[in-house]
């Protein structure tokens, strides 16, 4: 298997939730989300971890986080800067808020030189996903000059919260299990008698519970690097008028790159579960899953106890 590393987005707002959720303790021994998909991966044969974050939350993260991962695996840090711009690009005076997913990894261009995976930091993949992207990413060799890359597929009922809409990437595919676009839905909701999504709070309107479904899981080769630093100028220029809120999105770009047919995104199916904290109320439901994992003998109570 070649050498392969971990890319942790985690300089997101978690507007929702009120703050830094990632580094909010879920686990029996004070383990955060994170620390469960860097075990994961590192079981999976990962062999090195990047975590993208913001320089405000950097010495918190470090010491929350960093340190006793740092013990386990080589680390890097990227910061994601509002100022890392393409060059005649100025920051606008209004922008607040990181530029989203596709910059985030951009940011990482220096310090990732092999295939790699790249998550979230506050969900819960599974370790199923680590393994089948591993599988993959350990087999590409980059083809014979296109883009080949992958994407965990999760059931949409399987990536719901109980306690609010969500937002999900909804994806359609081929037969043969390549990504053919994502649909974002910003307003998704189970239901007595089903899964339904708005986009107007007024009209709900009935969705597959077994959609295949993106939590920003993605495999990609290093090429992907090029394409981000073509494209975000681009980006710059058409979102003019929005600037101070738009956002440069990872599924938005596989999404061009699929209809250009510069790429392919083969999709990884999984079964399992996913868990995050949208909401508050979703801290106590998580604790309990990951004690049941535990118990049932998916995790060490601790998961760096050694280490």
């Amino acid at each position: 298997m070649a050498s392969l590393t971990l890319v942790v987005m985690a300089a997101g707002i978690g507007s929702r939730y009120g703050g830094l959720k990632q580094i909010d303790p879920v686990g029996p021994s004070g383990e955060v989300v994170l620390d469960y998909s860097v075990f994961d991966a590192l079981r999976a044969g990962f062999g090195r971890v990047v975590f993208i974050i913001r320089r405000d939350i950097e010495e918190a993260f470090r010491e929350r986080i960093g340190r006793r991962i740092e013990r386990a695996v080589e680390t890097a840090y990227v910061i994601q800067s509002l100022d890392d711009l393409p060059p005649g690009f100025v920051l606008p005076e209004d922008r607040k808020k990181p530029w989203g997913t596709a910059h985030a990894i951009l940011c990482a261009r220096d310090a990732v030189a092999t295939p790699f995976l790249a998550i979230n930091a506050d969900d819960y993949y599974g370790r199923t996903a680590f393994a089948s992207m591993a599988e993959f990413l350990g087999a590409e060799s980059g083809g014979d000059g296109g883009l080949e890359f992958a994407m965990v597929g999760y059931r949409l009922a399987n990536t719901l919260s109980e306690h609010g809409t969500v937002a999900r990437g909804v994806c359609t595919a081929t037969a043969d299990g390549y990504l053919v676009g994502i649909r974002e839905l910003l307003k998704i909701r189970r239901f007595p008698d089903g899964v339904m999504h708005t986009e107007n709070d007024l009209e709900w309107m009935p969705l597959a519970p077994d959609s295949w479904t993106s939590m920003n899981c993605w495999g990609f080769t290093p090429a992907l690097f090029g394409e981000l630093e073509r494209r975000f100028p681009e980006f710059l220029r058409a979102r003019g008028a929005d600037i101070a809120k738009a956002e440069f999105l990872i599924p938005e770009v596989v999404g061009d790159l699929i209809r250009e047919k510069r790429a392919r995104v083969k999709i990884l199916p999984t079964r399992e579960r996913w868990f995050g904290v949208t909401y508050p109320e979703d801290r106590p439901a998580f604790r309990q899953a990951v004690l049941a994992l535990v118990e049932a003998g998916v995790y060490p109570r601790d998961l760096w106890a050694g280490r």
